[in-house]
């Protein structure tokens, strides 16, 4: 089975994250975090930081390595690393997504995130509320 290896920027902003809504593709209308794939020569953080740009019009830092979710699709297998991130500039314009949120904790489980990004929601979530402390 082919592996595709991505990165995931789960952006924070004052006790929330920001979830995007897939707007094509096989997952159109899944909710995910936005990134995308490792292009060669790249480091993670290298390519997370063009994904997003090119995504969101939006320049990111990439902070703290969360975790690499490994998942088998039907046709793929996923690779993805995600990373705390938080905004430098811009104000996260939708160029490739059909719609976005800003979750709380308890707000995370609202949206249908796509089985792979599902795999890390309690690991967020828990950092998440231990900001609210």
């Amino acid at each position: 089975m082919k592996t595709i290896s991505v990165v995931a920027a789960v952006i924070y902003h004052q006790g929330k994250i920001f979830a995007t809504q897939r707007g094509y593709g096989e997952f159109k209308d899944g909710w995910e975090f936005p990134g995308g794939k490792i292009e060669d020569g790249e480091t993670p953080q290298e390519a997370l930081v063009r994904e997003i740009k090119e995504e969101l019009d939006t320049e990111i830092e990439v902070g703290r390595h969360i975790n690499k979710i490994e998942y088998d699709y039907p046709t793929f297998h996923l690779s993805m690393d995600c990373y705390w991130c938080e905004i430098k500039k811009g104000k996260l314009s939708l160029l490739e997504h059909e719609a976005a949120k800003w979750l709380t904790a308890d707000e995370i489980y609202s949206v249908d995130w796509l089985p792979a990004d599902k795999i890390i929601i309690p690991e967020i979530r828990d950092v998440m509320k231990e900001w609210m402390i």
